[in-house]
């Protein structure tokens, strides 16, 4: 009977530690970007963008290589959301994304990117150019934290 009530006890504990937990502080910003990319068989793209965060607004410049099918040019101007940030830090860096798209002289084109800090960008926004790709790319997200304004 002691070995009984010293597992209920201990699982009486854990159930009641659970529900005192607090939740992740994690913090959602918004995103604006303005990308350029082109090319054929491989990709490349370089951007730049404002991440609003905390009532702040921080410039960041993005750069990114796209291996796959990929043809054309394109220039994207796209709208979000950064999901997931605990600290402003948590947001540059090396993202994965994976999708497929395309431009036939405009078009409306969305993407998705994670980074190993656990930050999910989801964009989308009109896109002008010829292009189409089906590919996996890495972008790099630098963020300019010295230049920082008031929302």
């Amino acid at each position: 009977m002691g070995a009984y009530r010293t597992i209920s006890t201990a699982l009486m504990m854990t159930v009641l530690s659970i529900g005192l937990a607090t939740p992740s502080h994690a913090i959602s910003g918004s995103v604006r970007l303005t990308v350029i990319k082109a090319g054929l068989g491989l990709g490349a793209g370089a951007g730049h963008g404002v991440l609003t965060f905390r009532h702040r607004n921080y410039r960041f410049v993005i750069q990114g290589v796209s291996v796959g099918l990929a043809a054309g040019a394109s220039i994207g101007k796209f709208v979000g959301r950064a999901d997931y940030i605990n600290e402003l830090s948590d947001f540059s860096g090396t993202y994965t994304v994976v999708g497929a798209g395309g431009a036939l002289l405009g078009g409306v084109g969305g993407v998705q990117l994670k980074n190993d800090k656990g930050v999910i960008i989801t964009l989308q926004g009109p896109r002008v150019g010829l292009e189409f790709a089906a590919n996996v790319s890495t972008v790099v997200i630098t963020l300019d934290q010295t230049r920082s304004t008031p929302d």
